[in-house]
C-alpha cells in the first residue's frame, strides 16, 4: 500500500549519490553538510533509504561522547550527557514527532482533531509525559548496563530503530490530505532494501558485541513496540504523519534497550 513509485531513476553515479546521502543527513540532524547540495523533492524523498546510515552517524556521536565522558565523570552523567548529544545533533527531530505524536493520539477524540493538535507547535501534557517518560527509560536503562554494552546499543539502535519509520512508510498511506505543507515521506522497494539491509548490518554487530540472545530480546521487544504504536496511530488517524514516524523510531530505539537490559 505504498504511495510512492516503485521504479526509480536510473543510477547517475556514486557522487550523486554521496548528494542523496548528505540530503538525508542534512533532513534528520542538524550536522553540517555542503551548501551546493540539489535539492529537489524527488532526491529528498530517495534519501529515506539512508535513514539508518545517517543512524549510525548519530549513533556513534552518542557512543564517543559516552565512553569519553565515562573517562572522567560519573557513569549516569556520561549517559546523560550521551543522550543529550544525539538529542543535539538531530535538534530533537525524531523527539519532537514523539511529544506531537502523544498529544494528538491523547488529546484529539477524532481524527480530525487529533491531527489539528498535531500541528500545534506547542506541547501539551501528553507529550510532556511521553517525552520525559521515554528519555527517562532511556537514560536508566544505558546507565544500568556496562559501558561497552551501552555504547554498542547506542551505536547500533541508533542505526536500526531508523529502520522503523521506512518500514512504516513503505507500508502505509499519509494521513494527511494531499496539498499539506510538507510532501509525504516516501521509499521505493529497492531504497526500503537498502535501509534494511543497513539495519541488518548493524544488528549483526550488536549480536557480536552482546551476544546473539540480547541482540534477538532487543530486535523482538523493539519490533514489538514501534508495531504497537504504528498499529494504534494507523487505526486512529487512517495513515502516518511525520510525527508518527518520529515517535516510531523512539519506541523502536526504547524497546532495543529493554529488550537487551532484560536478556543482560
Amino acid at each position: 500500500m505504498t504511495q510512492d513509485p516503485t521504479q526509480e531513476p536510473p543510477f547517475a553515479g556514486w557522487r550523486d549519490e554521496l548528494g542523496v546521502f548528505a540530503l538525508a543527513v542534512q533532513f534528520l540532524t542538524r550536522l553540517p553538510v555542503p551548501r551546493y547540495l540539489t535539492f529537489s523533492e524527488g532526491r529528498l524523498l530517495r534519501a529515506t533509504r539512508y535513514y539508518p546510515a545517517v543512524g549510525l552517524i548519530v549513533g556513534a556521536i552518542g557512543a564517543a561522547v559516552l565512553l569519553g565522558a565515562a573517562l572522567a565523570l560519573p557513569w549516569p552523567v556520561a549517559v546523560l550527557l550521551s543522550v543529550a548529544a544525539t538529542v543535539a545533533a538531530t535538534g530533537a527531530f525524531h523527539e519532537d514527532g514523539l511529544a506531537d505524536a502523544a498529544d494528538g493520539l491523547g488529546g484529539g477524540l477524532t481524527r480530525e482533531r487529533a491531527l489539528e493538535i498535531m500541528r500545534d507547535s506547542r506541547v501539551g501534557t501528553y507529550g510532556v509525559l511521553a517525552l520525559g517518560l521515554v528519555l527517562a527509560l532511556k537514560v536508566a536503562a544505558l546507565a544500568a548496563l556496562a559501558p561497552g554494552q551501552a555504547a554498542a546499543l547506542v551505536l547500533c539502535g541508533h542505526a536500526i530503530s531508523r529502520y522503523a519509520p521506512v518500514a512504516v512508510v513503505a507500508r502505509a498511506d499519509y494521513a494527511r490530505e494531499q496539498g499539506a505543507k510538507f510532501t509525504a515521506p516516501s521509499v521505493s522497494r529497492a531504497g526500503e532494501r537498502v535501509a534494511l539491509a543497513t539495519a541488518a548490518l548493524a544488528a549483526l554487530a550488536l549480536a557480536l558485541a552482546l551476544g546473539p540472545g540480547a541482540a534477538l530480546a532487543a530486535l523482538a521487544l523493539a519490533a514489538l513496540l514501534a508495531a504497537l504504536l504504528a498499529r494504534r496511530f494507523l487505526a486512529r488517524l487512517g495513515g502516518y504523519t511525520g510525527d508518527c514516524l518520529g515517535a516510531t523510531q523512539q519506541a523502536a530505539e526504547l524497546g532495543l534497550y529493554l529488550g537487551a537490559l532484560a536478556w543482560l
